[in-house]
């Protein structure tokens, strides 16, 4: 792939989820709606795929799912959004896709939509299509290490081999990297898929056993944002970016 070209002119936003760890202030409104400095976390997200030239964008709604489409209906800037409705079921991260699969090219971007990050020297989108192999990938992770991760007071996720494949974190230790909620996805990740809800770890595990799980480590800042007291320490970060 030539510098700077995109590996996929689409992405998926995950917005479906309950946000239960956002409580209260997901009890009359749907996370990707809570405002960072104002602004609501999903257009964070979407705002980034634009400035990225990424131009189609799957969005999933499930709770609260009227209040979510009505703000999507009303921006008037790329990308240009679909919607892939979740209300009858959830269908938790890897059935979204899987439900979603039939409106997205192979391969696709898939970000959640309650992170934010700051780019690089490059934009994450162009970061990861430089690193995009779809002979050796079924997906490509960005990752990020503890000391550019925000709000965020796990054990990582992830080890990378020198080849940047993916192993996980094993118990009672802890891991280097942690997943960003961003990463690029081939429809060869979703063959063979359970039906109705499940998670992209069951994809991702078959993905690890047969070497084709990869991951990036992201060059700039990246924040967590996944309760209430993540949101003041996030706008002050923005404040100095």
């Amino acid at each position: 792939m030539s510098a700077g070209e995109l590996a996929s002119d689409t992405a998926m936003v995950m917005a479906a989820g309950l946000g239960k760890r956002m409580r209260p202030l997901t009890a009359s409104q749907p996370k990707p709606l809570v405002r960072v400095n104002g602004k609501p976390l999903i257009d964070y997200s979407l705002d980034a795929l634009a400035q990225a030239g990424v131009a189609k964008a799957v969005v999933n709604v499930h709770y609260l799912a009227d209040a979510l489409e009505a703000h999507l209906a009303v921006r008037e800037r790329p990308p240009e959004i679909t919607i892939s409705d979740e209300r009858d079921l959830l269908l938790e991260t890897g059935g979204g896709m899987v439900g979603a699969a039939a409106l997205l090219p192979d391969p696709f971007f898939c970000l959640n939509s309650d992170n934010i990050w700051l780019d690089g020297p490059r934009d994450v989108f162009r970061e990861l299509s430089a690193r995009w192999d779809a002979g050796r990938m079924d997906a490509l992770l960005l990752v990020v290490p503890h000391a550019r991760a925000f709000n965020y007071g796990g054990e990582g996720d992830f080890h990378l081999d020198p080849l940047g494949r993916i192993t996980r974190r094993r118990p009672g230790r802890i891991a280097p990297f942690i997943y960003t909620g961003i990463q690029i996805v081939s429809h060869r990740l979703l063959r063979e898929a359970p039906e109705g809800p499940f998670s992209t770890n069951v994809l991702w595990q078959r993905a690890i056993g047969e070497e084709r799980l990869y991951g990036l480590s992201h060059t700039g800042l990246w924040c967590e944002v996944g309760e209430p007291a993540a949101i003041a320490p996030t706008e002050a970060l923005l404040a100095r970016a």
